[in-house]
């Protein structure tokens, strides 16, 4: 089984940065696509990030492009997820998943194995 442990959430004002982590852990390195995911209460888990495991080719939601910048360690098998210029509507708990495979995607069905999550609070 792959597990998938984030970090980095906290309460940040708006213009400012976090950096988010996603470990896998129990040594399982799987060479395959991960995404950022994030959720508020009473709305559909919606797509934030993707990168493929050589990171060659990411993506972006048009809501975050521009001030999140997707990343990843093979040695540490981490990616990351700076976020900068946050606003209060990135508000929200970040979640990490990894496909099987190794082919970037932004629909959450796509997606094998997640994380818990990591709470993001922006305030104004």
């Amino acid at each position: 089984q792959v597990q998938l442990v984030e970090s980095g959430g906290g309460l940040v004002q708006a213009g400012g940065s976090l950096r988010l982590s996603c470990a896998a852990s129990g040594g399982t390195f799987t060479n395959a696509a991960r995404g950022w995911f994030r959720q508020t209460p009473g709305k559909e888990r919606e797509f934030v990030a993707a990168i493929d495991w050589n990171g060659d080719n990411s993506a972006y939601s048009d809501s975050v492009k521009g001030r999140f910048i997707i990343s990843r360690d093979n040695a540490k098998n981490t990616v990351y997820l700076q976020m900068n210029s946050l606003k209060p509507e990135d508000t929200a708990v970040y979640t990490c998943a990894t496909r099987i495979l190794n082919i970037i995607a932004t629909r959450r069905q796509s997606y094998n194995y997640w994380g818990q999550g990591t709470q993001v609070t922006v305030s104004s």
